[in-house]
């Protein structure tokens, strides 16, 4: 009787034969793990505070990715002992649902900054920016003062709304509409925000690089990091994924 060993050689030698098998063992695999995405509405479970970003936000995100931040920095506190105590509450999936793409990253040669929103002052992320080691003396991550040098043009954010919408983003047609105006008119001091931060909970209107003359790139930037963790309040908050 030839054992188990011996027709497992015999498949292991048939390079036809084995590539056959490990399709439909892949095949099999990935029918079990995919499937059941189809039978149900929401991989992610909503979690109360979470809402697309404002353009000006949406703006500096897009300066944050070309800069190449995400490449030193993650946004994804891991549910340990240490990235808590030091980060804060851990990541939630929700939190990232209206990213495209995402930024948690898996580097981190700088901190996470999954939670580094209202942490410092609008002047404490600027000077940081210009000159790192002016505030923190051991960085060693490049100056980025030509930001505040820098007027900002996004674009037309209208399009750049519109196709997030396509993909699952909620933003809503008044959204779109006042998408460029809204971009303006959240770093603009004197600017009446009444309406865009009633469309944007807990969005911040203000002037964010200290020269409320400009609309600059560093502005864009500022908003964007003072937003990040800032959405939901994990107090108050007792969906079934804070209970897990």
């Amino acid at each position: 009787m030839t054992s188990f060993a011996e027709k497992h050689k015999k498949l292991e030698r048939n390079v036809t034969l084995l590539g056959v098998a490990a399709f439909v063992v892949v095949t099999i695999g990935g029918l079990v793990e995919i499937a059941p995405l189809f039978w149900i509405d929401n991989t992610v479970e909503k979690v109360e505070g979470v809402r697309p970003y404002t353009p000006l936000e949406l703006a500096g995100r897009n300066i944050y990715m070309r800069e190449g931040c995400y490449n030193c920095h993650s946004q994804m506190i891991r549910p340990f002992r240490d990235e808590v105590e030091r980060y804060g509450h851990y990541s939630l999936a929700a939190e990232s649902m209206y990213d495209h793409p995402f930024q948690w990253g898996s580097k981190r040669t700088g901190p996470d900054l999954a939670r580094v929103g209202k942490r410092y002052s609008d002047e404490w992320h600027v000077q940081h920016l210009k000159d790192p080691r002016s505030v923190v003396p051991e960085s060693i991550m490049p100056k980025y003062g030509f930001l505040a040098e820098t007027d900002l043009n996004a674009g037309d954010m209208t399009t750049h709304l519109k196709a997030l919408s396509r993909v699952g983003v909620p933003y809503t047609d008044k959204d779109l509409e006042l998408a460029n105006a809204d971009l303006k008119a959240q770093a603009d001091p004197e600017a009446d925000t009444a309406d865009l931060l009633k469309r944007y909970p807990k969005a911040q209107a203000r002037d964010f690089d200290g020269n409320p003359t400009r609309l600059t790139e560093m502005d864009a930037l500022v908003a964007y990091l003072q937003m990040l963790g800032t959405l939901v309040d994990f107090e108050s908050a007792q969906p079934q994924e804070l209970e897990r």
